[in-house]
């Protein structure tokens, strides 16, 4: 795991800031950047790693003039090349397209196609995130497709045999692939 994305849409301000103050601590003693989801000026305020922000939330201009340029600032853009090369040209940390499957996480705006990572991977340098309904089942085509990251939420916290045991089978599809 490379990052961890505190994404609670429905906390307070406080409830929020209690669980930065004890999961980002575990996070970073294991390497793991930690993001707050959709709050630029809460990060900036909680010290973490990043922000990542819709496009619904804050302009990505506005959020890397506020947290700096030591944190990352990760951008959604759906299926859109457009949003993807613009949050590019601005120097954003990764761009995350989705959504690749059905989600419960959240009413997803587009369905991607893996294709869209081809695309990226041939011509960016950015690092891309895939989005939306990944599953230990469903990882491979977007893992081979060029995404850099894959962003897993219920595909890790409902994994029938538990989380732990989820985040081992998704490094054994992805060290399976790299081998190849």
């Amino acid at each position: 795991m490379a990052c961890f994305q505190l994404r609670l849409k429905e906390a307070s301000k406080e409830e929020i800031t209690r669980a930065t103050e004890r999961l980002m601590p575990l996070a970073q003693a294991h390497d793991v950047a930690f993001l707050l989801n959709d709050d630029p000026y809460l990060a900036k305020e909680l010290g973490t790693d990043g922000v990542h922000v819709g496009q619904d939330d804050m302009p990505y201009k506005e959020a890397r003039a506020l947290v700096g340029e030591q944190m990352i600032v990760g951008v959604t853009c759906h299926d859109s090349r457009h949003l993807a090369m613009e949050a590019a040209e601005r120097n954003a940390d990764y761009v995350a397209f989705g959504a690749f499957y059905p989600t419960t996480t959240k009413e997803a705006k587009t369905t991607a196609a893996p294709e869209i990572l081809e695309w990226w991977s041939d011509f960016i340098e950015v690092p891309c995130v895939a989005i939306g309904g990944i599953t230990v089942d469903n990882a491979a085509p977007l893992i081979k497709s060029g995404a850099d990251f894959l962003a897993i939420s219920g595909g890790v916290w409902n994994y029938e045999t538990g989380p732990k045991q989820a985040v081992a089978e998704f490094n054994r599809v992805i060290d399976m692939i790299v081998a190849t």
